[in-house]
């Protein structure tokens, strides 16, 4: 009976390991938004029920991001600086990118708005007030897609903010560049989704002083890593991932992930 028990539970043993390596798992790499805002404890579920494909997120800028998918240590990319994006895609790193989701990017500052911002139309005037007064400006400097989005306007206004004792460069994503612009008194170009998601759980003294420019549009994609540069990605599966965001099931279940006050925080526009 003993040698019996044994061998069953050395089956049984077998089985749970045999189970456990034959699960599928993909690493995406993207953007700290997507993390921060909770998107993803939202949608990934119910793409891991319909497939049984579990993803593992690293969240960090998109630049960073873009590299490691380039290094192919991940399977697929959701980030949101599309001119990166399709120069990665013509470079041959990454192939299948599709526009999945937007939101917009908004400045926030203290409530008193000591630069008086409030009420401009024009996210390149409203820099250029801040940089003639000198009011502090907290960039992430990491490279993401926010920080790409903030040079640009920065070179759209003429301003080159570098070194300037007003700017002030963290190195950090975006929830806790904005806790650090809320404890300085400070300015910060936020997305919309990570603002909705957090400024009331970290208690953020700031309120939005600018939006609405068509410059702040902020488009997200998202490209599978191209298996004939990194042969040992998991390109099925995260092509799989790709075609359900995508999709009517995965459009779907982005437009219904909402804050806890019933904002939508991301648009769907896959085509």
């Amino acid at each position: 009976m003993k040698l019996k028990s044994i061998f069953l539970i050395m089956i049984l043993f077998t089985f749970i390991a045999l189970n456990v390596s034959a699960e599928t798992r993909i690493l995406c790499a993207s953007t700290t938004s997507t993390q921060n805002s909770g998107l993803f404890d939202y949608i990934l579920p119910i793409f891991e029920k319909k497939t049984g494909i579990k993803i593992d997120v690293v969240a960090v800028g998109t630049g960073a991001a873009i590299e490691i998918g380039k290094r192919g240590d991940a399977d697929v990319v959701f980030v949101h600086a599309k001119e990166l994006e399709l120069k990665a895609v013509e470079e041959g790193f990454f192939t299948n990118r599709h526009d999945v989701m937007y939101n917009d990017f908004v400045i926030i500052g203290p409530p008193d708005d000591p630069a008086k911002i409030t009420g401009m139309k024009s996210v390149s005037d409203a820099f250029r007030k801040i940089a003639e007064g000198s009011w502090l400006f907290v960039s992430r400097g990491d490279n993401s897609g926010t920080h790409t989005k903030e040079l640009s306007i920065w070179k759209k206004a003429g301003i080159d903010p570098k070194g300037q004792k007003w700017y002030m460069e963290v190195g950090q994503g975006m929830e806790k560049t904005q806790r650090v612009a809320n404890e300085k008194r400070a300015y910060t170009l936020t997305d919309r989704g990570t603002w909705l998601a957090t400024k009331d759980i970290d208690k953020l003294e700031m309120i939005i002083v600018l939006e609405g420019d068509p410059v702040l549009f902020n488009q997200y994609g998202v490209m599978a890593v191209n298996p004939e540069k990194q042969k040992h990605v998991k390109y099925k599966e995260a092509m799989q991932f790709v075609n359900w965001l995508i999709s009517k099931e995965g459009q779907k279940a982005i437009a219904s992930f909402k804050d806890k006050n019933g904002n939508q925080l991301f648009i769907p526009n896959a085509k």
